[in-house]
């Protein structure tokens, strides 16, 4: 694919997580899961925002990498890439095991402190 390459771009949850936090993004993304390039046309049925409108959404989605665009004649196609989505699923879990691991030790420090304050009662 040509266009704007993603492919070496690096994770960056904040580009991803602000391109998913849209409605209409989100609906894009569920129109090209499936693997199929698209155009713009294609990708507009159903919406009520013009061609332009949609392509604002598409560069928002190209930008955090979840699409990839190429150029064909004077249709630009569109097709999702999972990968990011795949890493920020990977970022959240071990966010997920830092947060429980932290939530441990304040649980494990704060019944301590509790017991040592039930002695000194």
């Amino acid at each position: 694919m040509s266009g704007h390459n993603t492919l070496d771009a690096p994770f960056a949850p904040a580009a991803l997580f602000a391109a998913l936090g849209d409605r209409t993004r989100l609906a894009l993304i569920a129109k090209l899961s499936d693997g199929q390039e698209r155009s713009i046309a294609q990708l507009a049925e159903g919406f009520s925002l013009t061609r332009q409108g949609i392509t604002k959404h598409l560069r928002v989605l190209q930008q955090a990498g979840v699409v990839d665009s190429t150029q064909i004649g004077r249709e630009q196609r569109f097709v999702f890439r999972p990968q990011p989505i795949t890493e920020a699923r990977d970022y959240l879990e071990r966010v997920s095991v830092q947060w429980d691991a932290a939530i441990r030790r304040l649980a494990r420090l704060v019944g301590t402190d509790a017991a040592a304050e039930r002695e000194e009662v």
